[in-house]
């Protein structure tokens, strides 16, 4: 409960700090409406749509409303997809108002006890700090390989668990060893005709759990011709303290990276993973207050690229490359495509392999309820929408789902464990799936 000090700082901070001309670029039309997944999973409640929500803001703003716990019950439950912003026809940017709503509301109420421990521990004690990521993905790797795993789910003990975090465990990857996420490669060289210099940005989450996914991104940079440098003072581009109102924090793991990467002279620097790809191209929105780093970020924005639009800008889906017989579908990554505008290059990369019998899922851009720690936090509402994908998964028919997010993956991993479709419907990163069919 937010107390009355708590809501007239909070209304106090909404006047200084939200954009006005961006919240008036709102012209009402609706074009978002069709295009946001928690208005039409809500029953087409207004409260919860990009309109309704910018509404919102712009009464507190006003002093219309107080901020109370209606606001931010409809601010929390956003998605952060961004659907909305390609269709706005006055090109509002509703996910930066949206966070700096909830660093506002974050920064300024007063947590429960355990929501101030788990905060403090995942953005400020565990993702600002790859050691302790490492540490934490090789507990993980013990219970997996140790014969825990298998004993807790062969004595149903796991169901004690929530549900959400019981499914969630049963889709986690096999994690790789401590020694393998140690020993990582700062320089790679191109394995053909060197065409490109790049840096490549390992992220977090990226190179702990989803290793195996870096590792076939750097090999196919390699074999389309790319040096690659990889620094180690890179870190955690912050987008999930980005999206969950700790901007500060994120403003902080912005500095590093930029530091990390300016002076390298490289042509681009690649990333695999949607949701950091996009936050890392609005570093100059985080930082457009602080002259001292404004510039920097702005030349830092302008050589992010997505691994498939190298690939395909280098051409490489033109080598032989083949797979068993299969049929594919395509998730869109929500950041990927509607912050970074990728979403053409995956399925030209998808549709020249051969034995991939590539099939165009129907409402494949609609998010699929993932969005970071969404699908924790929120779970009804991030099942409701995963059920609906999944019928849209059903009628591609499709044998192979790629996508192009880890978060993505894991989401519809859940989904096919949900409805029993283990063995008959795999999921994989596109980077993955392709290095599948080079080496076939």
């Amino acid at each position: 409960m937010t107390s009355v000090k708590e809501k007239h700082i909070i209304q106090e901070e909404f006047k200084s700090r939200m954009d006005e001309d961006e919240l008036l670029n709102c012209m009402r039309c609706g074009f978002c409406l069709p295009s946001c997944p928690t208005y039409v999973e809500s029953g087409f409640k207004e409260s919860h749509s990009p309109r309704g929500r910018i509404a919102l803001m712009k009464a507190v703003v006003d002093g219309v409303i107080e901020p109370d716990e209606d606001v931010e019950r409809s601010l929390d439950l956003c998605l952060g997809c961004r659907a909305c912003e390609p269709v706005c026809p006055s090109g509002v940017k509703y996910g930066h108002l949206l966070e700096e709503a909830r660093d506002i509301i974050n920064q300024n109420k007063k947590h429960t006890l355990p929501v101030r421990v788990m905060r403090k521990t995942a953005f400020n004690g565990l993702f600002p700090h790859q050691n302790r990521m490492r540490m934490l993905t090789n507990f993980l790797g013990i219970y997996q390989r140790s014969g825990i795993q298998s004993a807790l789910h062969h004595t149903g003990l796991l169901r004690l668990l929530p549900e959400s975090m019981a499914s969630m465990e049963r889709v986690l990857p096999k994690v790789p060893t401590m020694k393998e996420m140690k020993n990582r490669p700062t320089h790679l060289p191109a394995l053909a005709a060197q065409k490109k210099r790049v840096a490549f940005f390992s992220g977090c989450l990226m190179d702990t759990m989803f290793l195996e996914t870096n590792n076939a991104t750097t090999r196919l940079l390699q074999h389309a011709g790319c040096e690659i440098v990889i620094p180690k003072a890179q870190n955690c581009c912050g987008a999930l303290h980005g999206h969950s109102g700790e901007k500060d924090s994120a403003k902080e793991l912005a500095k590093r990276n930029i530091a990390a990467f300016e002076n390298l002279e490289v042509d681009y620097i690649i990333t695999n993973a949607g949701g950091c790809g996009a936050f890392l191209v609005d570093y100059d929105h985080l930082l457009k207050d602080d002259p001292q780093w404004f510039e920097r970020a702005v030349s830092f924005k302008k050589k992010i690229k997505d691994m498939s639009a190298i690939l395909v800008e280098l051409e490489f889906h033109k080598k032989d490359l083949r797979v068993r017989p299969q049929r594919v579908t395509y998730q869109d990554s929500c950041h990927l495509r509607n912050v970074q505008g990728t979403f053409l290059q995956p399925r030209i990369l998808l549709q020249s392999v051969d034995g991939a019998e590539f099939h165009e899922m129907k409402d494949g851009d609609r998010c699929c309820g993932s969005a970071g720690i969404y699908n924790i936090v929120e779970s009804e509402m991030s099942m409701q929408i995963l059920d609906h994908k999944m019928e849209k998964v059903a009628e591609s028919e499709a044998t192979t789902i790629v996508t192009a997010n880890p978060g993505c993956l894991l989401q519809m991993k859940l989904g096919i464990e949900r409805e029993g479709l283990t063995g008959a419907i795999r999921v994989v990163h596109i980077a993955d799936f392709l290095l599948e069919g080079l080496e076939e």
